[in-house]
């Protein structure tokens, strides 16, 4: 079938790589810091560039109670391994309190950043046109650092640091889904025999958030999305999948808050004079049957 205007009959297929320019700078920017840790840095810079940037829990109960973390350094000092890893980290105990953002420009290595830049490109694309990159931007970051403080809640003593753009990528999933799936929107049913443009299916009216609660397919992919989260966090590492262990609390962090947020970032809606122009397309089934 092929894609209409409302006034100029076929529509140019759109080429397969067409990302929004804030998503294509995100990943270089992530690729960029990468090759600069593989590449540029030996072990020693490494990680004095870790301490300085990845988000380690335990450095931000010191800041605030400090017996608390004097109890767990108590309690390891017969683990060595363990005990010099918190006494890294924990440095003059200062909160670092950036670090609940510059984590998530930081990977584990080649695949995590492949996986996180992959899911990135599939649902950053339809909310960056429909957001803007400045919005994008904010959600980006907002959802990176509610992914941290879930995580921390988990994890208030561990001094193992966490890195990745997972809770953000997870809140931009959690964004789309308020509006992908909507009739004529990126995921959605076609209506009236043809589709929108990308732009204007990234800007149709996004369901509600109580409406979203009651959407099956809403529904269908939150269960799947935690289902496939809590089955990798828990399993990934003791099945070889990964040396490290996933951190699943900071996607689920970054993934609640930016479906509850939503409403918050999201944009005024279109004109209705323009909505208007695509809701008619000037032809008719058996017209594009034939055609």
């Amino acid at each position: 079938m092929n894609d209409f205007t409302p006034e100029r009959g076929p529509r140019r297929r759109e080429p397969v790589f067409n990302m929004p320019g804030v998503i294509v700078a995100i990943i270089a920017v992530l690729v960029l810091i990468h090759v600069w840790r593989e590449y540029m840095l030996d072990v020693t810079g490494d990680g004095e560039f870790l301490r300085r940037f990845a988000f380690v829990p335990g450095r931000l109960t010191a800041a605030l109670n400090i017996d608390a973390v004097a109890a767990y350094l108590t309690s390891i000092a017969r683990q060595p391994d363990q005990l010099n890893i918190a006494r890294y980290f924990l440095e003059d105990g200062s909160a670092q309190p950036w670090t609940l953002l510059t984590y998530s420009g930081l990977h584990g290595d080649w695949l995590h950043l492949g996986v996180n830049s992959l899911w990135l490109a599939a649902f950053g694309g339809p909310v960056a046109r429909r957001f803007g990159w400045f919005r994008f931007l904010a959600l980006f970051a907002v959802t990176a650092i509610a992914g941290a403080l879930f995580y921390y809640l988990f994890h208030r003593v561990d001094f193992v640091p966490m890195v990745g753009a997972s809770a953000a990528v997870s809140g931009i999933m959690a964004a789309a889904i308020r509006f992908v799936f909507q009739p004529g929107g990126p995921l959605g049913p076609a209506i009236y025999g043809g589709s929108y443009p990308p732009e204007i299916a990234a800007r149709l009216p996004a369901v509600s958030l109580v409406a979203a609660f009651r959407d099956r397919r809403v529904i269908q992919f939150t269960l799947t999305w935690f289902a496939i989260n809590f089955i990798f966090g828990f399993a990934a590492a003791p099945l070889g999948i990964t040396a490290s262990a996933i951190a699943w609390e900071a996607h689920a962090g970054g993934f609640i808050a930016g479906f509850l947020i939503f409403g918050l970032i999201d944009p005024p809606p279109l004109n209705p004079s323009v909505l208007s122009k695509w809701q008619y397309p000037q032809f008719t089934p058996d017209e594009d049957n034939r055609a």
